[in-house]
């Protein structure tokens, strides 16, 4: 049986200190960092929610909802609304606001009743009854270079970059405004590639002309135009 001098104890007694000490300190370190990864788990959470939440549009780039249907181009909205077969247009109701609209029967609970996703252009708005069956509405958007993600806020949305615009009708808009629409598009594909955007390329430009006309300044690696 060995017996342990005093020196020896001692120096065993001051390596377990010591292992407990640094083993506590992990503990803490640790227990640190958890909160941290735990705040972090439900921002992710909540993004990857949000992209799993919207909508392959249809063919129209809108959606079919349960009482009715919406589809849109850049420039418009269409609005169709199923009621019963042999209904006259006096028993309607469709009030068109700027930021608000409201479709359904008279005397009865409204089909559609809510704050339109963006605002629209009053006087350019008609509807219609078509075959005494399908109300038509066409709205006019008063921004005509953005898609809508939904027909009212809080309903479901779609996902915006998965609408295709039709090649006819591009060619339909004015100048500026097809220009606009061009942008929006590329700078969407860019984003989709993971590649710079047009204001980002733009930006890129302006850096190297002027550090083609400064040689003598010396620039931090990255640098660029804000």
């Amino acid at each position: 049986m060995a017996i342990l001098s005093d020196y020896e104890e001692d120096q065993q007694h001051q390596q377990s200190s010591s292992s407990s000490s640094l083993s506590s300190k992990k503990d803490i370190i640790l227990a640190e960092k958890e909160p941290e990864a735990t705040a972090k788990k439900p921002e992710e959470e909540e993004e990857k929610q949000q992209k799993e939440n919207k909508l392959v549009p249809n063919k129209d780039n809108g959606l079919d909802m349960e009482n009715y249907s919406w589809g849109q181009s850049l420039q418009e909205v269409t609005v169709n609304v199923p009621v019963p077969q042999g209904t006259k247009s006096s028993l309607l109701l469709c009030d068109i606001k700027t930021n608000s609209l409201k479709v359904g029967l008279k005397g009865q609970p409204p089909i559609i009743d809510g704050e339109l996703y963006k605002p629209v252009k009053v006087d350019d708005c008609i509807w219609s009854l078509e075959d005494k069956k399908m109300i038509t509405i066409l709205i006019c958007k008063r921004d005509q270079s953005e898609w809508w993600k939904s027909l009212l806020k809080g309903d479901p949305k779609i996902d915006t970059q998965k609408a295709e615009p039709g090649p006819s009708k591009l060619s339909d808009l004015d100048s500026e405004t097809r220009s606009a629409v061009e942008k929006m598009m590329f700078d969407q594909r860019q984003k989709q590639m993971g590649l710079p955007t047009s204001d980002e390329i733009q930006k890129q430009e302006l850096m190297k002309q002027f550090m083609a006309q400064n040689p003598n300044m010396k620039f931090p690696p990255g640098a660029q135009f804000m």
